[in-house]
C-alpha cells in the first residue's frame, strides 16, 4: 500500500467573506492574498505617491534600499490604499491610518481597499455613431453587464455593473459582470455588445472601436450647432450648407445664423420633422453613416427643390457632416437635381476647420460606489460622523490617490476617473464584488472629533519603514498629471 502523502498545512485568509484555504506558497481565490510561510500576505506592495519622481516614474522596492530616512514635506508622500488589504470582517481599525504633517497641520489619512459589490463604472464614448437605443442591454460575452443610457454631446453614455448584475442574476452573469468592471477600472480592453446596435472595445483614454472602426474625433456639436459656428466661414462661397446630423441637422439659409448674415432662401426642402427654423430632427435613423445617421448618401435627405422660394438651376450645396469626415458638393442642374462636383479649394478650408475643432475620441472609465458600509467601522467607532464629515468636506475621499466626486445626499457615493489612479489600483473577490482604494484624509482634530481609531494612527515614517500586517513591500509611484 503506498504511503500517503502529506497534506500541505492551509490556513485561513479573513481578506474577504469567501475565506479561502491557502496553501504555504499558493494564493487565493482572488490572486490578492498569498500564504508565506505561514502567513498571509498581501500579493501587491502598498503604493505611495511620491510627487518626487519624475512623471511616469517608480521606484520598487521603495524605501530600505532607496530611502534615506529623510522625509520631504508632507505633501510630497501619499500613502494610497493600492496594496494595503482590506477592513474585512469590518470590525477593526483600517490596515493603515498613517499621519503627515503639511504646513505645520498634522493631517491623518486611513488607507484601506474596500470591498464593493454595489459598484458600477460610467462610461462615456466620444462618437457621432449610433450604439444603441436608450435602455438596451449590453452585454460582454452574452452576459448582460448594463445598459445604454443618455446620448450627451458629442458622446453616448454606458452605465455598467452594479450590484443586480453582480449578485442578483446568475453566477456567469456575476462573474463576467466583475471580470469586465475590474478590467475596465484597471484601463484595460473590454468588448462590450449592445442589443440591436453596435459592437463597441472600450478603454479608458484610448478612442473607442465600433464594429471593428476606430473612431478618431467627436463631433464638433449637432448640425445647428456647426452652422451656428460656421456660418461666417460659407458666406459668400456656396448658396446653401446642409450639417447632416441625427439629432439636429442644420441649414444654413434657414437658420438664425444665416438670416443675420442676410443669406438669401433656396427653396430647399429637408425631409425631416422641422423643429425651428433651420432645425431638423429625425431626418434619418441612427446609425453609422453621416453624422450617426444610417445614411451613406446626403441626398436622400433631400425633397424636391422650390423654384418659388429660390432654388434655381447653377445653384451650389455643401453637405458635411458633423466631424467634417464627410463632405459633398452639388450644383443645380436644369431640373433643379443637385449634380456631384469635385470641392472647390474655397470650400477646403471650411471643412478643415470642423475637422480641427473636433477633439480626439476617447473613452471616460468614472468607477462609481457607495462606500457607506460596514468599511466606515475602519475609519470610526461611530461610523455615521464619518458619512457627516464626508458630506460637509472636513474629510476628503479619493481613490488610490486621486480625487473623488461625493455625490450629494445620503452616504458616501463616489465616483473617480480610473486615469487618475495607479496601474492595477483596482482588484476582486469571488463574492463577486469588486476592490477599489479608498483613502480618507482630515485633520488630526477632525479624526478625534469623528471618533477615529487614534490609538492606531503611525507616523508616515514608521508606514514607510516596517510596511503593515500585510507585508513590509512598498513601492513609490508619481502621480498621475491632472487633466486640464
Amino acid at each position: 500500500m503506498a504511503e500517503a502523502r502529506p497534506r500541505p498545512d492551509k490556513i485561513r485568509c479573513d481578506a474577504c467573506p469567501v475565506m479561502c484555504f491557502i496553501a504555504d506558497g499558493k494564493v487565493g481565490a482572488c490572486d490578492r492574498y498569498a500564504n508565506q510561510n505561514g502567513r498571509i500576505i498581501r500579493c501587491d506592495p502598498l503604493t505611495v505617491l511620491d510627487r518626487r519622481i519624475a512623471s511616469g516614474g517608480e521606484v520598487k522596492p521603495f524605501l530600505k534600499a532607496d530611502w534615506d530616512g529623510k522625509l520631504a514635506a508632507g505633501d510630497d508622500l501619499f500613502v494610497t490604499a493600492v496594496g494595503s488589504g482590506t477592513t474585512y470582517p469590518d470590525y477593526k481599525p483600517a490596515p493603515f491610518l498613517v499621519s503627515r504633517d503639511v504646513d505645520g497641520v498634522d493631517f491623518v489619512t486611513v488607507v484601506t481597499e474596500a470591498i464593493f459589490s454595489y459598484c458600477g463604472v460610467k462610461v462615456k464614448i466620444d462618437t457621432d455613431r449610433h450604439l444603441g437605443a436608450e435602455g438596451a442591454t449590453i452585454r460582454c460575452r452574452g452576459e448582460a453587464v448594463g445598459l445604454m443610457i443618455t446620448s450627451e454631446y458629442g458622446s453616448q453614455m454606458m452605465s455598467l455593473g452594479g450590484v443586480d448584475h453582480l449578485t442578483g442574476g446568475s453566477k456567469p452573469e456575476g462573474r463576467v459582470t466583475c471580470d469586465a468592471l475590474m478590467r475596465l477600472c484597471n484601463r484595460e480592453s473590454v468588448e462590450l455588445a449592445v442589443d440591436g446596435g453596435a459592437s463597441v472595445v472600450v478603454q479608458a483614454g484610448q478612442p473607442p472601436i465600433v464594429d471593428g472602426t476606430k473612431e478618431e474625433r467627436m463631433r464638433v456639436g449637432c448640425g445647428s450647432a456647426t452652422i451656428g459656428m460656421f456660418a461666417a466661414q460659407w458666406d459668400g462661397l456656396v448658396d446653401e450648407v446642409v450639417v447632416v446630423d441625427d439629432h439636429i441637422t442644420g441649414v444654413v439659409s434657414e437658420h438664425q445664423a444665416g438670416k443675420v448674415l442676410g443669406w438669401p432662401d433656396t427653396g430647399i426642402k429637408i425631409k425631416g420633422r422641422r423643429s425651428t427654423p433651420g432645425r431638423y430632427f429625425q431626418v434619418a435613423e441612427p446609425g453609422l453613416g453621416w453624422g450617426g445617421t444610417d445614411i451613406q448618401d446626403p441626398l436622400t435627405i433631400l425633397g424636391d427643390w422650390n423654384p418659388k422660394k429660390g432654388a434655381r438651376p447653377g445653384m451650389t450645396l455643401l453637405m458635411v457632416s458633423t466631424t467634417g469626415e464627410q463632405f459633398g458638393f452639388y450644383i443645380l442642374d436644369d431640373n433643379l437635381v443637385p449634380q456631384s462636383r469635385p470641392l472647390p479649394e474655397t470650400l477646403k478650408p471650411s471643412v478643415d476647420l470642423i475637422e480641427e475643432n473636433c477633439e480626439p475620441a476617447l473613452c471616460t472609465v468614472m468607477f462609481m460606489g457607495g462606500a457607506g458600509g460596514s468599511l466606515r467601522s475602519g475609519v470610526t467607532r461611530n461610523p455615521v460622523r464619518l458619512t457627516r464629515s464626508v458630506q460637509q468636506r472636513k474629510t476628503v475621499v479619493t481613490c488610490g490617490g486621486a480625487e473623488a466626486y461625493v455625490w450629494p445626499g445620503g452616504g458616501i457615493t463616489i465616483m473617480a476617473d480610473v486615469t487618475q489612479m495607479p496601474d492595477n489600483a483596482f482588484g476582486y473577490v469571488p463574492t463577486p464584488a469588486i476592490v477599489a482604494p479608498l483613502e480618507f484624509t482630515a485633520s488630526r482634530d477632525e479624526f478625534r472629533a469623528l471618533g477615529g481609531h487614534d490609538a492606531s494612527v503611525r507616523p508616515v515614517e514608521d508606514v514607510l519603514e516596517h510596511g503593515g500586517e500585510y507585508g513590509a513591500d512598498v513601492r513609490a509611484v508619481a502621480p498621475k498629471p491632472i487633466k486640464t
